[in-house]
């Protein structure tokens, strides 16, 4: 194990992080993913540091395969764009990359220095964005060209230890994002890491800050709960601290929730064999995600008019069950169809009345704009084929001219 050192205000030699080798931890080089090994060569090919962070090195520390690789570097937005033919940058307070490949979207952030400024963040060093991460076993950089693993808060040993600590001071950490309170119970959950006391003590303290968080982001965090194969357990325990009903206030006060548990326990077994088979991306299963929330509350009426006017007013039950939540509406009315269909009942096409989202990569049917202009150029080849062919049959007919009868007048 090496020391990484800085200079202080003084100039004197402080130390930052620990450097493990290869040999000091457990992650192995074949689970890297390939796309983002070449991200990262490319860019210190460009003379900047770039690292995969997050998510990503926790798996790999615990022998999973990451599900995305997030990369972090002290490129900026800019620099990166340049250097990657296939960059989107997106956002608009703090700006990161998008670089699309034929089945993946790796994203790339620029270090932050944690000092914001109006319009946006200050960008840093690598140490000052490890303080700005949110719990220690997230907080660990590695190095895929050459193995090093950086550690900037004793996460190595939290993940040893497994147990989830905060990295910004609390409360401080929860009132700044109160959406943390929230992961911290997923990634209890998912990895089986114990929440440390004084984390633990902050989220019963804080929970309703919870309160003012946007619509939207309480959405994408169901979504990725619902998708994770953990979903009951999560809920279970949202529940027991109190979160839930700032998330799910309908489901969190209904005397029938444990019925909502056993619902959500079939869909981790559906999402888990889909992860498994990877016949079906987890990204077509968004209806049975809501349908699993909202089964248990809806049951088929003695009696109905038309299955159109039954349709709607299913849909707005469905909607209201799952307030404050916004999904897309088509998956909404997707859920609907699969609720109706349960009932034995048939759907008429015209229902359907939303547009299905853009698929994203891992989704069946996603198509990058290369493939697409290959795929538009192999029906344009083909096409000029037939119409080859035709004209060919055409000029041999002309040559050829069938003999008439003599007997003909």
């Amino acid at each position: 194990m090496r020391i990484r050192y800085k200079r202080d205000a003084g100039g004197n030699h402080v130390p930052v992080a620990h450097i493990f080798t290869s040999n000091e931890h457990n992650i192995e080089p074949k689970r890297i993913d390939l796309d983002a090994l070449w991200v990262v060569k490319k860019l210190k090919q460009s003379r900047h540091e770039a690292y995969i962070v997050g998510g990503a090195v926790r798996d790999l520390l615990l022998g999973r395969t990451p599900k995305d690789f997030d990369i972090s570097t002290s490129a900026t937005p800019r620099q990166v764009h340049k250097i990657f033919w296939n960059a989107r940058i997106i956002g608009r307070r703090f700006r990161l990359v998008h670089l699309t490949f034929s089945d993946k979207i790796i994203e790339v952030s620029t270090f932050r220095s944690g000092d914001d400024e109006e319009g946006g963040s200050i960008y840093g060093t690598v140490d000052q964005d490890a303080k700005r991460r949110d719990f220690t076993i997230n907080s660990l950089y590695y190095d895929p060209t050459d193995g090093s693993l950086l550690d900037f808060n004793n996460g190595l040993e939290d993940i040893k230890r497994r147990r989830i600590v905060s990295v910004i001071p609390l409360p401080d950490s929860f009132i700044e994002d109160p959406v943390r309170m929230i992961r911290a119970i997923k990634y209890s959950v998912s990895t089986t890491f114990a929440i440390a006391y004084k984390t633990r003590r902050s989220i019963k303290k804080n929970y309703q800050h919870l309160a003012r968080v946007s619509t939207s982001r309480l959405t994408e965090e169901v979504s990725k709960i619902l998708a994770s194969g953990y979903a009951s357990a999560i809920i279970q325990e949202l529940q027991a601290y109190k979160l839930l009903v700032y998330v799910l206030p309908c489901i969190s006060v209904s005397k029938d929730i444990h019925k909502v548990y056993s619902s959500l326990d079939q869909l981790d077994t559906l999402i888990n064999e889909a992860k498994q088979s990877g016949e079906e991306s987890v990204e077509q299963l968004k209806a049975e995600m809501i349908k699993a929330l909202v089964a248990p509350f809806i049951e088929k009426p003695d009696s109905f008019e038309q299955i159109e006017e039954l349709f709607k007013e299913t849909y707005l039950t469905v909607k209201n069950l799952i307030n404050p939540l916004t999904p897309p509406n088509y998956d909404v009315e997707m859920a609907t169809t699969l609720l109706l269909k349960s009932w034995n009942l048939e759907i008429p096409p015209h229902c359907i009345k939303s547009r299905k989202p853009i698929r994203l990569p891992n989704a069946i049917g996603f198509k990058t704009k290369s493939q697409k202009r290959e795929t538009q150029r192999t029906k344009k080849g083909q096409q000029a084929g037939r119409s080859s062919h035709k004209r060919r049959k055409r000029t041999k007919g002309k040559a050829n001219p069938t003999p008439q009868s003599q007997d003909s007048p």
